[in-house]
């Protein structure tokens, strides 16, 4: 690299994390390595904030997480800087729009309790994504029809299921009457025939939330390092200067021109940040 990096925005699920939901110990290491020279670390995930929470705290150092996609920008220490909430009629539509697929159906607030996440069917979710299920048991209310839980803005909504299926799930939102008023990103395991299929606000995006952030902080594109493994981390990774694609990723997202570091088993982001490391120089935000 011959330009400094000031800001790493790291993705957590296949990226940060290994295929047994752990942060390797090099991966730690170097994350906090670059956090002592001065280069802020934060997390860009498309998981709640509340969940995300826990792996970043284990950072060891506080720092600011990007979750729900960009939806939300907020600290570690709880201090909130930016909220882009889906507006109430946009997500009755959907409801309404994607009836054939309520089964597969979550919606999330931003809330700190139970009814943080809401859906009508427990079987049909628990049957792709159990271990989600299970890890966020006490934020999960089940209402039916799903619509009555919509009494405020919500971050998002999203499908998860089968690829197929939710192939066919992301094109009917793509041809709804209102696709200008949302943003549709996809997160897709081959290996595991699951797809989620996300959708936001118009506009909101991890790349639009690491841009609005970068830009608060006063760092240039040329001084961001973005790593990520999914095609939700796409806008992300066009944005920064210096966008690293993991080994583990599919092969059409290694197409880009990115720089491909090594596999989430391999500690890829270690050796990532090790190599921004070691052009950058210490104390960048001293």
């Amino acid at each position: 690299m011959t330009r400094s990096v000031r800001l790493i925005a790291i993705d957590i699920d296949g990226t940060l994390l290994d295929s047994k939901a752990q942060i390797p110990q090099a991966n730690l290491d170097a994350l906090r390595r670059a956090h002592e020279a001065g280069v802020e670390v934060m997390l860009v995930t498309g998981r709640r904030h509340r969940f995300a929470l826990p792996v970043a705290e284990s950072l060891g150092f506080d720092s600011w997480i990007i979750s729900s996609n960009g939806a939300v920008t907020r600290s570690t220490n709880g201090e909130s800087f930016h909220r882009d909430l889906m507006p109430l009629a946009t997500a009755i539509r959907i409801c309404r729009h994607m009836s054939e697929f309520r089964d597969h159906m979550v919606i999330t607030f931003d809330r700190e309790r139970m009814g943080a996440i809401v859906c009508e069917n427990h079987e049909r979710l628990y049957g792709v994504i159990q271990r989600w299920m299970e890890k966020n048991a006490p934020y999960i209310e089940y209402v039916s029809p799903i619509e009555k839980a919509l009494t405020e803005d919500p971050i998002q909504a999203m499908f998860c299921g089968p690829v197929a299926m939710m192939q066919r799930a992301q094109q009917r939102l793509l041809d709804c009457d209102f696709a200008k008023d949302i943003t549709v990103l996809r997160t897709q395991y081959d290996h595991r025939d699951l797809t989620i299929v996300d959708i936001l606000n118009a506009g909101c995006s991890k790349g639009h939330a690491l841009e609005r952030w970068a830009r608060r902080r006063g760092i240039d594109r040329s001084q961001v390092m973005a790593i990520g493994d999914n095609y939700n981390d796409v806008e992300m990774l066009t944005f920064a200067g210096h966008p690293v694609i993991m080994g583990n990723a599919s092969d059409d997202l290694k197409q880009n021109g990115w720089t491909i570091t090594l596999h989430n088993d391999e500690s890829g982001v270690a050796a990532a940040v090790e190599q921004a490391l070691n052009s950058t120089p210490a104390r960048l935000n001293a």
